[in-house]
């Protein structure tokens, strides 16, 4: 069913805003706040259930540190990765390491 509302400009572009924000169109957002003002929608009931919903659920933050004292936990995969990066690292450092000292002796480390 159809329903026309006339309202002030302002508080149309202010409708408008708020419903992009949410990314609803302006009458879905209308719907939602007629159920909400009428008790269709408890926000409080709707809180409950997704926390009923969801309770099983466990996230646990990961223990890693910069050290890599974790990665004996990790996958074998994981842990393949882990060494190929920093074996990576350690070549690229030094690269850089010979480049710094070559410069230092005057040259410009460049191959001729």
């Amino acid at each position: 069913m159809a329903v026309s509302v006339r309202m002030d400009p302002l508080l149309e572009k202010q409708l408008e805003q708020a419903a992009k924000r949410q990314g609803v169109t302006k009458s879905q957002f209308i719907i939602d706040a007629v159920e909400r003002a009428l008790g269709h929608k408890d926000p409080y009931q709707l809180l409950l259930q997704v926390r009923e919903e969801f309770a099983p659920y466990h996230v646990t933050p990961a223990a890693d540190d910069a050290s890599g004292a974790n990665e004996d936990a990790a996958p074998p995969r994981k842990q393949r990765l882990h060494e190929i990066l920093r074996a990576k690292h350690n070549a690229e450092l030094a690269d850089w390491e010979a480049y710094q000292a070559a410069k230092s002796k005057g040259q410009d480390g460049s191959p001729t």
